[in-house]
């Protein structure tokens, strides 16, 4: 388990000023996916039209190119804006195997200061039962931090 403290200031340090939110999920996902070997997969998936999300910057192999809120983890992150904690993917109902090698799989809203969802944050294991809701609310805290800044 990476250590949360150090990763959530590595992550204030490096994003300190900047308001783009493409280069604060750059930084978050690259960030993210190198603190831990658990993590096998990690982006955003943007709202880019209602009732839509499309692949954001990563740190991986390929993702899907789209998903509709009504599909797969990240739909159902999107659309209930409550964190999805899967640990067994093939267990869950309607899951897209964007990669076939996804065991478990960890995916946040992403809510902006004005509590507007803007996406949805992605993290996909290749270890069965990889995430815990300690993962789901320190990374919480640190989507928070960066995405919701005033």
């Amino acid at each position: 388990m990476p250590d949360y403290d150090v990763l959530a200031k590595s992550i204030q340090s490096l994003t300190e000023g900047e308001d783009d939110t493409v280069a604060l999920m750059a930084t978050v996902a690259c960030e993210v996916h190198h603190s831990d070997d658990r993590f096998d997969w990690t982006g955003f998936y943007r709202v880019t039209a209602p009732e839509m999300l499309k692949i954001g910057p990563y740190q991986g192999g390929h993702g899907c190119l789209q998903i509709p809120f009504s599909r797969g983890v990240c739909g159902a992150a999107a659309r209930t804006g409550k964190v999805q904690l899967v640990a067994d993917v093939d267990a869950f109902p309607g899951h897209i195997a964007c990669a076939t090698s996804t065991r478990s799989e960890l995916v946040l809203p992403v809510l902006n200061a004005d509590g507007d969802l803007i996406a949805v944050f992605d993290i996909d294991s290749d270890q069965p039962d990889a995430f815990s809701e300690s993962d789901a609310e320190a990374l919480k805290a640190i989507l928070k931090d960066v995405f919701a800044r005033p």
